[in-house]
C-alpha cells in the first residue's frame, strides 16, 4: 500500500490491547515509521529501577526519577528479525529487559509523573512532526497529536487480555501466573485512567475497536478498512 497522502494514525487504549502489534502492522503495510510511545516509559522505568529510584512495590522515588530525567537517552533503532524497533537506553538495546513484569509494575506509576510525560512527549511530538507515522500509546490522540487525522481507540477484555500477556510471557521463557498479570493489567487501567496528568481517555474523535474475539490478521484488515474509508490511501 502506498499512500498518496502521509497521515498522522494515533493508537490509545488499555494495556495488553494489542496496540504496538497493530501499530507495528500498519506502519509496515504503509510503509510509515512507527513510534511506540510506552516503550519510551517503560525506559524510563528501567532506568528507574536499575538506579535506586523505586522503593518497592508500586513505590518510587518521584526526586530521583525527575533529577535523572537528563541522565535517559531513548532512541529507536534498526529493526530486528521478527520486524520489531530495537529500543535503545543510553546506547543499550534494552527491547527485552522493559518487556519484563517487573518493569510493568511501576511503569504506569512512573508515567503519570508530570516532568516525565513533559519530557517525553515533547521528544514524540519531535519525531512524528512530518506525518507519515503510526504512534501508539494512552494519550496520543489527546495530548501528543490531538490534530491526528485518525484516531483508534483499542480495548479487549481484561481476562481476554490477561491471557495473551501470559502467552506472550510464557513464550520468552517468563514464569509469572495468569493471576499476577491480571492484577497487573488490572492496576496499571486504573493508574493509566486516574492519574491527574494526561490520564487515559477516549478521543472524542476516536473509532473504538474492540479486539476482544479478533485476531492480529482480522484486526488490522478491520482497521486498514477504515483508512481506506477515511481517506484516499489506495492499495
Amino acid at each position: 500500500m502506498h499512500p498518496e497522502q502521509h497521515i498522522t494514525i494515533a493508537i490509545d487504549g488499555f494495556s495488553s490491547c494489542g496496540k504496538s502489534t497493530l501499530a507495528k502492522a500498519l506502519a509496515q503495510k504503509l510503509h510509515y515509521t512507527f513510534i511506540d510511545t510506552g516503550a519510551m516509559y517503560r525506559c524510563v522505568a528501567l532506568y528507574a529501577l536499575r538506579n535506586g529510584c523505586v522503593l518497592g512495590p508500586h513505590k518510587i522515588n518521584l526526586s530521583c526519577i525527575v533529577s535523572s530525567l537528563p541522565e535517559i537517552n531513548i532512541r529507536f533503532g534498526d529493526t530486528d528479525q521478527q520486524e520489531n524497533r530495537i529500543v535503545l537506553l543510553n546506547g543499550e538495546d534494552v527491547s527485552d529487559a522493559i518487556r519484563q513484569l517487573e518493569v510493568a509494575d511501576i511503569v504506569s506509576e512512573v508515567a503519570a509523573i508530570k516532568e516525565v510525560r513533559e519530557s517525553l512527549v515533547k521528544q514524540q511530538q519531535e519525531l512524528g512532526k512530518n506525518g507519515g507515522v503510526v504512534m501508539d500509546g494512552r494519550d496520543v490522540g489527546t495530548v501528543i497529536f490531538p490534530q491526528a487525522e485518525l484516531k483508534l481507540f483499542i480495548t479487549a477484555q481484561p481476562k481476554i487480555r490477561a491471557k495473551r500477556r501470559f502467552l506472550e510471557l510464557q513464550a520468552k521463557g517468563e514464569t509469572n501466573s495468569l493471576e499476577e498479570i491480571l492484577e497487573n493489567l488490572e492496576h496499571r487501567d486504573h493508574i493509566d485512567s486516574t492519574r491527574a496528568i494526561s490520564p487515559l481517555k477516549q478521543a472524542e474523535d476516536a473509532i473504538v475497536v474492540d479486539n476482544s474475539e479478533m485476531d492480529q490478521q482480522q484486526q488490522l484488515d478491520y482497521v486498514l478498512n477504515i483508512i481506506k474509508n477515511k481517506t484516499n490511501l489506495q492499495h
